[in-house]
């Protein structure tokens, strides 16, 4: 696999410690954490991202691939069509450019062979520029994370059957040096679904890294943005802004180090209302560092791996909030390319 989010990063930021200390942290604590575990007294939490029950196979049957994707059914586009009122669309999605916050080495360039790349052609004298990207086109800038992008470890790291994927997929059916052989990002449907904006920052403020969501967040937020529970239906995304995207291209190192963000009570609470995605105005989603410091983002695998929950990171929710719009249709088609881990790209909010 390319670098993931377990790898080091380069924050600086004197406020919170960077991904690199973030993990040396959480690589101590997670072997603490499976001795308590083993001994019968960990935390409830610390006992559910451990565990290695099977989780395959999925609801959609043995040998999907599409994961949470499945919802996307001709019925539930219906539905999506029917709560678009004004026909305004929002882009909620960033622009992808050099100096925006990146995790550890990954890396973003975008050059123009030429300049202009060919010509001139035929009488009218035709030039025409391209463009060459050299990246990491899944996991940067506003990413999609594919069902390939995270596993769980189940036993012997040497062992790659040990290395379990959605569904049951083991290391020995989807890692690949030229891509993932399984779960590729080309297997994920198109997105056209009602989702929901949960603006934790509009109740209580922008949070410290570390800050973890609560489900009383969620309802307080929700009830003052005149919405319930009972609104999220099978299939739809929720999304939650934090504040913490006023960060971005603004203070780059404090933005990397860590973030607030939703723990495994809210992620139980996600599963149990059947989204087929979540994502945040931050970079992973979830919160970092865990308040349990023995835990490496666990509600990445409680959701994608275990459930094909989708996640959406680093999104921008700002004119929908001054709009006054908490609900929206979420659209987007990941790029499909075969085997990659999960995709760059422009989602929109149709209202």
């Amino acid at each position: 696999m390319r670098r993931s989010k377990f790898e080091a990063g380069d924050g600086t930021d004197p406020v919170a410690p960077s991904r690199r200390d973030f993990m040396k942290t959480a690589a101590i604590g997670a072997a603490a954490g499976s001795a308590a575990f083993v001994g019968g007294t960990g935390s409830d939490q610390l006992a559910q991202a451990q565990s290695t029950d099977t989780w395959w196979p999925s609801r959609w049957g043995e040998g999907d691939q599409a994961g949470a994707s499945n919802w996307m059914t001709p019925q539930k586009t219906l539905e999506a069509v029917s709560q678009i009122r004004d026909g305004k669309v929002y882009k909620i999605g960033r622009v992808y450019e050099a100096g925006m916050p990146l995790f550890g080495a990954r890396a973003f360039s975008v050059r123009i062979p030429g300049a202009p790349t060919g010509g001139p052609f035929g009488a009218n004298n035709l030039i025409y520029n391209d463009e060459f990207i050299a990246t990491e086109i899944g996991q940067v800038g506003t990413q999609f994370d594919g069902l390939g992008h995270i596993g769980i470890l189940t036993g012997n790291v040497a062992d790659k059957t040990d290395h379990k994927y959605y569904n049951g997929f083991d290391g020995n059916e989807v890692q690949g040096a030229y891509g993932l052989s399984k779960l590729g990002v080309e297997h994920v449907k198109p997105f056209f679904t009602p989702a929901h904006l949960i603006d934790i920052n509009g109740l209580k403020g922008m949070q410290d890294a570390g800050y973890e969501i609560t489900l009383a967040d969620v309802q307080a937020a929700l009830a003052k943005q005149g919405m319930s529970e009972g609104d999220i239906r099978a299939g739809d995304g929720v999304f939650f802004n934090t504040g913490w995207g006023s960060l971005w291209m603004q203070n780059n190192d404090r933005y990397n180090a860590g973030c607030p963000g939703i723990g495994m009570e809210v992620g139980q609470w996600l599963i149990s209302k059947e989204i087929s995605i979540t994502g945040a105005d931050t970079w992973p989603t979830e919160v970092v560092p865990n308040p349990d410091p023995s835990l490496a983002f666990p509600v990445h695998g409680e959701l994608i791996t275990k459930h094909g929950i989708f996640n959406h990171e680093n999104m921008i929710f700002d004119e929908l909030i001054a709009d006054g719009k908490y609900r929206f249709v979420y659209i987007f088609a990941p790029t499909p390319v075969k085997g990659a881990t999960g995709s760059a790209g422009g989602p929109i909010a149709v209202t």
